[in-house]
């Protein structure tokens, strides 16, 4: 605010208090009115910067910041290979009440705090014992996602944001539990394979062909900081060490940190799922396959054809290995022997943020008399790229509730 021609500090807490970057004592001058709602997004990955986009469709009259210690292209979503095939989360066909409700019940009517091994800051009981996303939600998430890109796709925009069709093939060298998986009908053109086309990989009895969407992390994610900025959010180069850091210059934080959640939510069900990857150039390439087991993949891009992969559980070693490297490649071969004349081989490695199930939540942080809300949209592994958008205005839609509630009297139970 400006009083006698100075800048003076917001009564509610103001960006001047918080010790950031430039970018954050700037956005001081550019204060938006007291009833704007302030929310900070923690990480710059892609579930940040789709979450950062939603916000402002969702929840009136609010600004945006992105904070984060590392942006594209130097995110785990730069290296990943972008394709839309949803990954299998552990699930249950409804959200009707189960254990965890028991559990957590039992906990708070006896006083029971629990905590990360070695840390006094507690957990939440459903942080370990509720991991499951049902089905019907992964479907939802993956239909959303699947239906905005695609008219993406469709647009003027494609180039720019790196969104495009792609066709192939998953085969499988048994016969799988599901033959038609629960997304089959969100793709285009789902089928069994043909006998002719199975000719083409002996080593494999049944599989499935289809087309869907591929997005190139290094084009997509600057392309989503373009619509922040454009919607007048900013970007803060900055580590957080913890939330509270945030209080009182936000009134909302979005916690989209990754892994980086372990620190800043007391979450020790995330862990790090190394990823492996070959950057080649093989441009007559041009439709994806992918083993079933999702180990072995061959996925064709615009300036270059993804081979993978790995996926080493709590590996967090971001070392490529050259004995990987060489698996990755004759796995590949196997499947497509044109790739031995492929040129300009690059390694990649990511580490993909998981743990039992998508965490996609409120939280009310509570310190002596400060409240913190607090939205939690992290942990997709390897799903991240088929389920962002879903997921993302799921978590708009839980930051408009929290928004909501801040102007409603104190309630008596958390959020």
């Amino acid at each position: 605010m400006e009083q006698n021609g100075e800048v003076t500090k917001r009564s509610r807490g103001c960006c001047l208090n918080w010790p950031g970057s430039p970018q954050a004592y700037a956005f001081c001058f550019h204060c938006s009115p007291m009833d704007t709602v302030r929310i900070a997004v923690v990480g710059a990955g892609l579930m940040g910067l789709s979450t950062a986009v939603c916000i402002p469709t969702l929840v009136p009259r609010c600004s945006v910041t992105v904070i984060a210690d590392k942006f594209t292209p130097d995110t785990t979503s730069d290296v990943a290979a972008g394709i839309l095939i949803p990954h299998a989360y552990p699930g249950s066909p409804s959200f009707a009440p189960g254990p965890c409700e028991a559990i957590r019940g039992l906990a708070d009517s006896h006083g029971i705090i629990f905590k990360e091994a070695g840390s006094s800051r507690p957990l939440r009981p459903e942080l370990t014992l509720c991991p499951d996303t049902p089905v019907h939600k992964q479907k939802q998430w993956f239909r959303e996602t699947f239906d905005h890109l695609f008219s993406i796709a469709n647009s003027a925009e494609a180039g720019d944001a790196g969104v495009y069709l792609v066709s192939g093939w998953q085969i499988f060298r048994s016969m799988p539990t599901e033959e038609v998986p629960f997304w089959a009908d969100v793709v285009l053109g789902f089928r069994k394979m043909t006998e002719a086309e199975l000719k083409k990989f002996p080593q494999h009895v049944f599989g499935q062909a289809f087309t869907t969407l591929k997005c190139e992390g290094p084009v997509y994610l600057p392309w989503l900081e373009k619509r922040v900025k454009r919607s007048g959010g900013l970007m803060v180069p900055q580590r957080i060490e913890d939330l509270w850091e945030l209080h009182p210059s936000f009134d909302i934080v979005v916690n989209c940190s990754g892994l980086g959640s372990r620190q800043l939510a007391g979450d020790s069900t995330i862990f790090p799922v190394r990823g492996q990857v070959l950057k080649v150039q093989a441009p007559w390439l041009k439709h994806f396959i992918r083993d079933g087991s999702g180990l072995t993949y061959i996925y064709p891009g615009t300036s270059n054809v993804t081979l993978g992969g790995t996926r080493q559980k709590g590996d967090w070693n971001l070392s490529p290995d050259a004995e990987i490297s060489r698996d990755i490649f004759s796995r590949c071969c196997a499947l497509e022997p044109s790739l031995h004349r492929a040129c300009d081989i690059r390694e990649k490695v990511g580490l993909r943020p998981s743990r039992p199930g998508i965490r996609l939540q409120k939280e009310l942080l509570a310190q002596d008399s400060r409240r913190l809300p607090v939205v939690h949209h992290y942990g997709h592994g390897s799903g991240g790229f088929s389920m962002h958008w879903g997921t993302a205005l799921e978590a708009a839609r839980l930051v408009n509730e929290c928004a909501q509630a801040l102007g409603s009297p104190a309630p008596k139970s958390k959020l």
